[in-house]
């Protein structure tokens, strides 16, 4: 029984002879893939990874405070964009207004105005939609297909007028190219009358610039009686049939 019972022992002690042979042969390479790695975690990649850890938190925290920011920022021009706009057209508008009033004669339109309706298309986006209505107390009806052609032309010289003085005070140029077409008498009188105020409101701009294309030569001795016009320039054919420009001076338009 002895010899039996040592035999067994003699077994078993083979075997975790043998399976400890096993372990320490698996040992060997996972103690290489350690040293390995303890090689990694000295190099720069690994060795820095706490501080690039922290650095990189830094940076995703200051870019959620930058986010934040721009939010709210966007949020504010968003607001002034809205204010500057809804102010603009008043502006805009009350010269039309005085324009119109100044300048047309008729007894059916007390003034005009543009009307402005907002389109919210998404969250971030915002559309004007504009048209142009005409005032007779408390009633507007869109001017589009409801004006004469000469209603029509005054208006959007009017219209322009009021962008002008809006937009363009240090702008030097204004340009009206044949003004006068399709409107009566009375109110040729009214805008040149209006474009004449124009000239003297603007006389202390030193680069302003009045540039009117006309063949309405009544409409220019209008803008003459007013003082405030010393020259004009002529297009004329020559000869050759070639475009010539003459400077003359406005006492020729008075013989």
């Amino acid at each position: 029984w002895v010899s039996r019972q040592h035999e067994e022992e003699e077994s078993k002690l083979a075997e975790l002879k043998s399976e400890r042979s096993r372990e320490q042969g698996a040992q060997k390479p996972l103690e290489e893939q350690i040293l390995e790695y303890s090689k990694q975690l000295e190099e720069d990649q690994y060795g820095k990874a706490e501080e690039l850890h922290r650095n990189k938190m830094i940076e995703m925290r200051t870019t959620q405070l930058l986010s934040k920011d721009l939010k709210l920022y966007e949020e504010a021009l968003d607001q002034a964009i809205v204010k500057f706009h809804s102010m603009k057209m008043d502006e805009i508008n009350q010269n039309i207004r005085d324009l119109w009033r100044s300048t047309y004669r008729g007894q059916d339109i007390e003034y005009i105005e543009i009307r402005s309706e907002v389109e919210e298309r998404s969250e971030r986006r915002r559309s004007y939609n504009y048209r142009v209505v005409m005032m007779r107390g408390d009633a507007d009806v869109n001017m589009r297909g409801r004006c004469s052609a000469g209603q029509k032309v005054l208006a959007s010289l009017i219209i322009r007028l009021a962008l002008a003085e809006a937009f363009c005070l240090d702008c030097g140029i204004l340009a009206l190219d044949e003004p006068t077409t399709n409107l009566d008498r009375e109110n040729i009188e009214s805008l040149a009358d209006a474009l004449v105020e124009i000239i003297r409101t603007r006389s202390q701009q030193h680069h302003f610039q009045l540039l009117i294309i006309t063949h309405d030569e009544d409409f220019v001795q209008l803008l003459v009686r007013s003082g405030c016009i010393q020259h004009f320039y002529r297009i004329s054919k020559n000869q050759d049939q070639n475009s010539k420009i003459t400077k003359q001076s406005t006492a020729f338009l008075s013989v």
